[in-house]
C-alpha cells in the first residue's frame, strides 16, 4: 500500500492520504469501512451506565485478574 503521512510544522504525524485506487480496494474488502461510527446496542448502553453508578456511589471496582476469574466461572 503506498501511503503518504501528513505531518504538522513540528514534524509530528497528523494524517493519512490513502490513493483513490487502494481505497477502493479497502472498501471492497471491507464493506462497512465508511461507517463513521459504530452503533451501540441500547441495553449495551444503560448496562455501562448503571455499573458507572454504580461505581460512583460504592467505588468499589474489580482488579483485573478477579474480572478474568470471575468471567471464566461463568464460561
Amino acid at each position: 500500500m503506498n501511503l503518504q503521512y501528513i505531518s504538522d510544522s513540528t514534524g509530528k504525524t497528523t494524517g493519512v492520504f490513502i490513493p483513490i485506487g487502494e481505497w477502493n480496494m479497502l472498501k471492497k474488502k471491507y464493506i462497512d469501512i465508511e461507517e463513521e461510527a459504530i452503533s451501540v446496542p441500547a441495553w449495551q448502553e444503560e448496562e455501562v451506565k448503571r455499573r458507572f453508578l454504580h461505581y460512583e456511589k460504592t467505588h468499589e471496582a474489580l482488579d483485573v485478574d478477579s474480572a478474568l476469574d470471575a468471567i471464566e466461572k461463568e464460561l
